[in-house]
């Protein structure tokens, strides 16, 4: 705005009324513009974010139910798979609690592809062991429910709305903020209170944007809530969050 406000103070003398109202009419649709750019992106982080919120119930979900139907299973595989259940719980948490710490996310997906692993070689001997194979081959399918949303999870933690577009808004926000100053300037007329206000509204809108598509740092963030009560009822009687 300072910027452009000074350009136009130096163009003054030069310019005529109709170019100032071509000027004007061309900061108008510059802000509607923006304003258009705006809603597209929040639409979009919006979308990102809900997606992202309802995989964490869905894989909550998934391993209650891998949990509820490893009853099922013949003695020797269904403690283990108790164990292995509670730790992938408090992994997944650690997954998200890592932020964007690399090496935290590292340890937490190794450490979650190890659990699935050992998961899934407990669900083929229970296969075998087993004098009910309906039952198995539920909880086979929920435990394959849980090792597909785990890779969802990862997906979507990673769309983000596009550095094009995010780019675009940036740059048409400094554009349409430019022309503001412009104007005032070629009129000699300044809005200081104005223009410092819609200036700090379009800088907090950007970082709103930005927040909600960043799920892993910033204010909003997914809540984890759903595991958090999942890892609860997982814990074994009288030793709670173990």
């Amino acid at each position: 705005i300072v910027i452009g406000h000074k350009l136009g103070q130096r163009r003054k003398a030069q310019i005529d009324q109709a170019s100032i109202a071509h000027i004007a009419g061309l900061q108008n649709a510059l802000l509607g513009l923006l304003a258009l750019l705006f809603g597209f992106s929040i639409a979009m982080s919006l979308t990102r974010f809900e997606t992202r919120k309802d995989l964490v119930l869905a894989e909550a979900n998934a391993i209650g139910t891998a949990y509820l139907r490893a009853q099922v299973l013949p003695e020797q595989q269904r403690d283990e798979v108790f164990s292995l259940l509670r730790s992938y719980a408090k992994v997944r948490l650690d997954f998200f609690d890592a932020g964007i710490d690399e090496t935290r996310l590292k340890t937490a997906n190794s450490q979650a592809s190890q659990i699935r692993r050992q998961l899934w070689a407990e669900a083929i001997s229970s296969s075998k062991a087993s004098t009910n194979p309906v039952m198995v081959g539920l909880f086979i399918q929920s435990l394959n429910d849980v090792i597909d949303i785990s890779e969802k999870r990862q997906v979507a933690l990673e769309n983000h709305v596009p550095e094009t577009v995010i780019g675009l808004l940036f740059l048409v926000s400094v554009a349409g903020l430019g022309f503001i100053g412009y104007s005032t300037g070629l009129t000699g007329v300044r809005h200081h209170t104005s223009t410092a206000v819609f200036a700090i509204l379009v800088a907090l809108v950007l970082l709103v944007i930005l927040d909600i598509d960043r799920p892993r740092r910033g204010l909003i963030q997914v809540s984890q809530s759903s595991m958090i009560r999942l890892q609860a009822d997982l814990a074994p009687k009288g030793h709670p969050g173990k």
